[in-house]
């Protein structure tokens, strides 16, 4: 089964900078953008076969010099990305071959997503249709209206999505195509999915190490993580559990 990678990396990132001028996705780790960290986790995988990296107009360039002299195990190549995360990935979508028969959508400022987390994503796709990851959260959370409580929300309830997003490619192409129908922005692709009321989605099982850089102090935890998995890569660390 064809399995097509997006991963949306147009966005300005002004919480990282207000000022834009390093966004997120070309902040670097280890000498590298967090981009290229990203891109080889999905490169490894033997389930994918090609990764397609969504990016603004005027940062074509700039991306297709980090990408040259250096190889994947898999295909990747580039699409221009939109306005919003949401363009940016329909976009992609449309780029995609017929025959691609899931499509994983992910963060490109994600790049501690474990292979076997990305495995069973699509295993989960593959079986029902769509899959997102996510993990319960640890903190109570309140539901609260003008800065009063109005009530406690059941933990065991809830899940923080995170990515892959991972569904069966007709199904994505019909939510984007029903979403821009009704003029529907969603903060996610599985809430473009969940609005068909066609398929269950699955959650698997994500990590707290599977973090979204978005903030300048993220970096830093993002340096920690990255120093880790290259200790277990080397087997001086136990595997993550």
């Amino acid at each position: 089964m064809k399995v097509s990678v997006i991963l949306p990396a147009a966005g300005l990132g002004t919480r990282m900078n207000p000022g834009g001028a390093s966004r997120k996705q070309f902040m670097e780790l280890d000498g590298e953008p967090v981009v290229l960290h990203t891109i080889r986790k999905f490169a490894a995988c033997a389930e994918v076969g090609e990764v397609v990296l969504a990016v603004r107009a005027e940062d074509r360039e700039r991306v297709e010099e980090l990408l040259a002299g250096r190889t994947f195990d898999k295909p990747v190549r580039l699409v221009e990305g939109g306005e919003t995360r949401q363009n940016s990935v329909e976009n992609a979508l449309a780029s995609l071959a017929p025959d691609v028969e899931l499509v994983a959508v992910h963060d490109a400022v994600r790049p501690f997503i474990r292979a076997e987390t990305i495995r069973q994503a699509i295993e989960a796709a593959r079986e029902s249709g769509a899959a997102i990851v996510g993990i319960v959260p640890v903190d109570t959370v309140k539901q609260v209206h003008l800065h009063k409580v109005r009530g406690t929300l059941n933990r065991d309830r809830l899940v923080l999505a995170q990515t892959p997003q991972v569904f069966q490619a007709d199904l994505l192409r019909e939510a984007f195509a029903k979403a821009r129908e009704d003029e529907f922005t969603g903060t996610d692709e599985s809430s473009l999915v969940e609005r068909l009321e066609r398929v269950e989605v699955t959650v698997i099982s994500g990590s707290d190490r599977n973090i979204k850089i978005t903030r300048p102090s993220d970096i830093d935890l993002a340096h920690l993580f990255l120093k880790e998995e290259k200790e277990r890569e080397a087997g001086n660390l136990p595997a993550e559990d």
